[in-house]
C-alpha cells in the first residue's frame, strides 16, 4: 500500500495539472491586463491575510519575478482577519503610504474567500479603480458562510478567479478515520501566481517591452542590475530594494 506522503505527492500533482489547465484561459486574458499596466509603469498589488501571506509573498521581491509586485502587509498576521473594519484600514494606510492607483492590478489571496479583511481589500481596490484578481477556493467558497456585512465571497467580487482547484478543508490525504493532512492551497496558489508573471512576460516581450524581472543577488551584477530596475518604482513598493 503506497505511504500517505506518496498518496499525497501523487493527488498533488494531478490537482496541480488539473489547476494549470482549468485556470489557463483566465491567466492568458490576465497576462494581458497587467502587461498593459506593466508596460505603462503599473504596480501589481498583492494581499493574503494570515497563512495567505505566504502565497503573496512568493512574487515579491523574488528573484525571477517582476520586480513592480507589492505587498499590502497585515501586522496581526491574519489574527483579527475577521474583524469588521479592519482590512479597509490596512488597505488605506498602504494606499496612503505607496498608492493603489487604477488600472492597476490587485491579486487578493483567501483560501476560503469569506474571511473579512480580504473581502475588505477588495472592495477598496475596486472603488479606486484596479482591477481585482481573487485566487481563492471556489469548492470552499461555496461551502462557507462570508463573515463579510455584504453576504459576498471573494470569488463574488473580484473580476477575474484563478481557482486553486482546492477541496473544503485544504487537506486531502485521508490519514485514517477520516483526519485529513496534506494541504495543496500554497502549492497551487504559488504556482498559479508564477505562471501568471511567466504569462505577463510574455506579453511583454511580445509587445517590444523589456520585462522588469529580477536577477538572483548571488549572481554577477544582478544586486546594481535590481537596484536600477526598482529606480522606476521608488515609493511604490512595500519592499524596497536596498
Amino acid at each position: 500500500m503506497p505511504s500517505l506522503a506518496d498518496r499525497y505527492y501523487a493527488a498533488a500533482i494531478a490537482l496541480l495539472q488539473r489547476a494549470r489547465e482549468q485556470n489557463a484561459p483566465v491567466l492568458r486574458q490576465l497576462g494581458a491586463v497587467i502587461g498593459e499596466s506593466v508596460a505603462r509603469g503599473g504596480v501589481v498589488h498583492t494581499f493574503g491575510s494570515g497563512h495567505s501571506e505566504v502565497i503573496s509573498r512568493e512574487i515579491i521581491g523574488r528573484a525571477g519575478g517582476l520586480v513592480c509586485v507589492s505587498g499590502i502587509p497585515d501586522p496581526s498576521g491574519g489574527f483579527v482577519e475577521n474583524l469588521v473594519g479592519y482590512g479597509a484600514k490596512l488597505a488605506e494606510r498602504y494606499d496612503r503610504q505607496h498608492g493603489l492607483l487604477a488600472g492597476e492590478t490587485i491579486i487578493v489571496i483567501s483560501n476560503s474567500g469569506k474571511n473579512s479583511s480580504p473581502i475588505e481589500v477588495a472592495l477598496y481596490a475596486k472603488q479606486k479603480g484596479l482591477t481585482v484578481v481573487g485566487l481563492t477556493c471556489v469548492a470552499m467558497a461555496q461551502t462557507a458562510s462570508t463573515v463579510h456585512p455584504d453576504g459576498k465571497k471573494l470569488h463574488e467580487i473580484a473580476d477575474h478567479v484563478l481557482d486553486n482547484c482546492g477541496v473544503p478543508g485544504d487537506a486531502l490525504t485521508d490519514t485514517g478515520g477520516g483526519l485529513m493532512a496534506g494541504p495543496t492551497s500554497t502549492l497551487v496558489g504559488a504556482t498559479l501566481l508564477n505562471l501568471l508573471q511567466l504569462e505577463v512576460i510574455d506579453w511583454l516581450r511580445a509587445h517590444g517591452h523589456e520585462p522588469p524581472v529580477l536577477r538572483s543577488q548571488n549572481l554577477p551584477g544582478a544586486i546594481e542590475s535590481n537596484r536600477a530596475l526598482a529606480k522606476k518604482y521608488s515609493g511604490r513598493l512595500s519592499r524596497q530594494l536596498a
